[in-house]
């Protein structure tokens, strides 16, 4: 039997096991309408406010830098694993890696990125005009 009709038989058995229980479910589950049945839940909390939150610029900035340092230590990690099968050429590699890493973070420290104080308004002179002037006509 060809690999193309085991798949095709495959993905009928995933769509139909999926159909059937969605079907059921519906049909064997409570129906009734309640005061509170649409709102979101809230561990039991009455719902208070908007879920909208805006969050500043900042919040995004130190969560892209933590994503970013998130994963190198993952390639690191990675590299302590296998470094007897890497050798040198791996050493090398995680070695230049760790060198990028410590220039991005002097240039973040230098251009303020980092810098959430009173003079946080530093890293704008880094930022092209049309940027700036883009985001005060907003």
């Amino acid at each position: 039997m060809p690999t193309i009709f085991i798949f095709l038989i495959y993905a009928a058995a995933v769509i139909g096991i999926a159909a059937f229980m969605v079907i059921f479910s519906h049909l064997l589950g409570e129906h009734h309408k309640g005061r509170h049945r649409d709102e979101p839940f809230e561990s039991g909390m009455p719902v208070t406010g908007d879920a909208r939150v805006r969050y500043p610029s900042h919040f995004y900035m130190i969560a892209m830098f933590f994503v970013i340092f998130d994963l190198d230590a993952a390639f690191i990690i990675t590299y302590a694993v296998a470094f007897k099968e890497v050798g040198w050429v791996g050493y090398a590699g995680v070695a230049l890696f760790i060198l990028l890493l410590l220039v991005v973070i002097i240039y973040e420290t230098r251009t303020g990125a980092l810098n959430f104080g009173p003079q946080a308004k530093k890293i704008l002179k880094y930022m092209p005009d049309s940027i700036i002037t883009r985001k005060s006509m907003e």
